[in-house]
């Protein structure tokens, strides 16, 4: 029996770990704007949306976004909904608390020698107006996306839970991708909208409302190819914790975290 508890306790820690790691530093990677065709050689597609033109041009959080909701679906799977809410309420408070570190230091003053640091090639740059210009993101920025995280998990374990109910353990990618799919497309807009357009109402900063839809269309786009592509990963997550596991208790985690519904 003790055997058993301390495999259970090891899978939640290390669920929960990886989970959270992940939603930290997507947070943070997400100060990047990339280019998703020339990252894979091809020319910029422009799609024309609702008028305007439109890249795959996303914040390289979307990279480890679709992990976190995969780390959502094994826990909610295992651990049922109370596992994946205990997460979800750890990970904005310390996504919240890394924030506040980054805003401490960066209100620091820098010591002189480090403000114009000299490169390799001879130029100087200015190391601490990079760092700010880096990591200070916008406090409705932040606060749009912490929104959009806590929603979209929220969305996530009650839809997972209700296609599990109706087909039972079978077909796992149904309810494992749904639910991704589902919670990712509230998330893909919910950020947009608080953090650049009902945050600015009436100011020249105000996107568009068909620029918040273009851009949250081709966002869940991506979010939509990925979660499909990585189905395969869903299962062998799923094989790998059964035989870590063993048979008889995966069969009752999984049975205790239905039965919490």
């Amino acid at each position: 029996m003790k055997i058993k508890e301390n495999k259970r306790n090891i899978l939640f820690l290390s669920l929960g770990a990886f989970f959270i790691a992940n939603a930290i530093i997507a947070e943070f990677i997400g100060v990047k704007i990339f280019s998703l065709e020339q990252t894979l050689g091809m020319e910029p597609l422009k799609l024309m949306m609702l008028g305007e033109p439109r890249s795959f041009d996303m914040t390289a959080g979307v990279l480890l976004w679709p992990m976190v909701f995969i780390m959502t679906d094994i826990i909610n799977e295992y651990f049922g909904r109370h596992g994946v809410r205990l997460f979800t309420y750890i990970a904005v408070v310390l996504i919240s608390y890394a924030f506040l570190a980054v805003f401490l230091s960066m209100h620091t003053t820098p010591s002189g020698f480090w403000i114009n640091k000299q490169l390799e090639d001879g130029s100087t740059i200015d190391m601490n107006a990079a760092f700010n210009n880096v990591f200070g993101q916008g406090l409705w920025i932040i606060i749009g996306s912490l929104a959009a995280f806590l929603i979209g998990q929220m969305v996530d374990v009650y839809v997972f839970h209700l296609i599990r109910k109706s087909t039972g353990e079978k077909h796992i990618w149904l309810r494992a991708t749904g639910s991704t799919l589902i919670s990712q497309f509230i998330d893909s807009f919910v950020v947009l909208f608080i953090a650049f357009y009902f945050s600015k109402l009436n100011t020249p900063d105000q996107w568009p409302f068909t620029r918040v839809l273009t851009i949250g269309m081709v966002n869940y786009a991506y979010k939509f190819a990925v979660a499909i592509l990585l189905t395969p990963v869903l299962y062998l997550v799923h094989y790998l914790i059964d035989r870590y596991l063993g048979k008889e208790l995966s069969d009752k985690m999984l049975a205790e975290a239905a039965d919490e519904w």
